[in-house]
């Protein structure tokens, strides 16, 4: 009997996550957002080469862009074009979406964070996050929680046995 073959690669989807933003805000709401890429930005995404830790986004004249994401340039991939690492990059949301964003950024202080990019069939897609700041106090219950739940699998584990 033949196995069927697997559409899907070994490995994840996902070629960068910030796991700082879940730590430093509240994430109220996730938008799935598509990349305005050049050739040589593909090229990096797919060896990995990216890093979203330092960025944010913002809503500028109706559309919104991503600052701060780092992709680091291939050697072998851009040498004919001046390969700018951090350069502003568009995203492309519908209408309505930017309109909700703005609209809750404006009317509730809240902001838009980069939560994970990765690859959606081979599109590359990044889920922003409409997120409000914590305070150090729900910084701590956080932690406080994590660390409640991390002991009550270990309990769980030991009762087991």
């Amino acid at each position: 009997m033949v196995k069927k073959k697997s559409k899907d690669k070994a490995g994840s989807n996902t070629i960068a996550l910030n796991k700082r933003a879940r730590h430093e805000y509240f994430i109220e709401d996730e938008v799935e957002a598509g990349l305005e890429l050049q050739g040589w930005e593909v090229k990096s995404l797919r060896q990995g080469k990216a890093n979203i830790a330092e960025s944010y986004v913002f809503l500028r004249d109706g559309e919104a862009y991503i600052s701060g994401m780092n992709l680091i340039p291939l050697q072998q991939a851009s040498t004919h074009v001046v390969a700018n690492p951090t350069r502003v990059r568009k995203l492309l949301l519908s209408r309505r979406e930017i309109d909700n964003l703005f609209g809750r950024v404006n009317r509730e202080g809240m902001t838009l964070i980069a939560l994970s990019l990765y690859w959606s069939r081979s599109w590359a897609k990044i889920k922003v996050g409409v997120a409000k700041g914590k305070k150090l106090h729900d910084k701590r219950e956080t932690v406080k929680e994590q660390d409640w739940q991390r002991q009550k699998a270990r309990i769980m584990k030991s009762g087991m046995r």
